[in-house]
């Protein structure tokens, strides 16, 4: 697994002065002075992983850029169809091939949904799937960090301890979180140092020091109602407070990869990276 010896902050998708294609998506990051981006692949997954001349020049252009990856909307590893759990599975396995394929750090993905079952038996559904997953991806020769995404919604299967309980069952497993998610699911919760703390702390206890020293996050502004997430926003249109939440990261010493979910990308990245670098 890769290691990464600061918290790296990348845009969600193609920055929105990007020219042409991939290759001017990380003209842009240069340009901007970020440390990478987010792959995409939540409606397909684009990236020519097959043909190596290509992913080999990705390789060559990108340098010391980090690449994550997010994976196809379309998994549901809890589904009550079990079609609809083997596309899922089909779908991981397939975005961890595209994003190792150009040496990419971690892929995360929204893991499910509840359906009116019982939270367990979801839970052992869920974990029994992506374990096969995992074995597919290992039996490829695949080493990154495979991510399920705290999410958003009380409907959604993925709350902090299920994605906590998820890396502790099993191997190449860490969770990506969602601070924004996390904030919205409970209605508003989730918005001070204190939680943050208890978060990381948790996090720590549970998974170890290697858990902060590789993490994987999502960051943006968020409305919400008392169901949950409603859309992402500009970080300085919404309430959360984005500000205390990088001190908390800072203060903990997190590394990894803190990715901007923002509507105006590459915007609130910069916000996010440049009041970071500033603290002590």
């Amino acid at each position: 697994m890769q290691k990464l010896n600061k918290l790296n902050f990348l845009t969600a998708g193609f920055p929105s002065i990007t020219k042409g294609n991939f290759f001017g998506a990380i003209d842009a990051i240069k340009q901007l002075k970020l440390d990478g981006l987010e792959m995409e692949f939540v409606q397909s997954t684009w990236l020519k992983y097959k043909e190596k001349e290509y992913t080999d020049k990705v390789i060559k252009e990108k340098k010391d850029l980090i690449f994550t990856a997010h994976a196809s909307y379309y998994i549901n590893f809890a589904s009550l169809e079990k079609s609809k759990i083997h596309a899922s599975v089909s779908r991981l396995v397939q975005g961890a091939e595209a994003c190792a394929s150009v040496n990419g750090y971690s892929i995360t993905f929204h893991p499910g949904f509840y359906q009116n079952q019982n939270p367990v038996t979801v839970y052992t559904t869920a974990k029994k799937y992506l374990k096969e997953t995992i074995k597919i991806i290992k039996d490829k020769d695949i080493e990154l960090w495979i991510r399920p995404e705290t999410t958003g919604k009380a409907t959604q299967f993925g709350d902090l301890e299920e994605c906590i309980k998820l890396s502790e069952d099993l191997e190449m497993v860490l969770p990506c979180i969602d601070f924004a998610h996390l904030h919205a699911r409970y209605n508003g919760i989730n918005n001070t140092k204190e939680e943050w703390r208890n978060m990381l702390n948790l996090i720590e206890k549970r998974l170890g020091r290697n858990a902060l020293d590789n993490m994987h996050i999502h960051m943006s502004g968020i409305n919400y109602t008392a169901k949950g997430e409603r859309n992402h926003l500009i970080l300085k249109e919404s309430d959360i407070k984005w500000k205390d939440l990088l001190e908390v990261l800072k203060e903990y010493k997190v590394k990894g990869t803190l990715v901007c979910e923002s509507p105006n990308i590459e915007e609130d990245t910069l916000l996010m990276s440049k009041y970071y670098n500033k603290l002590k």
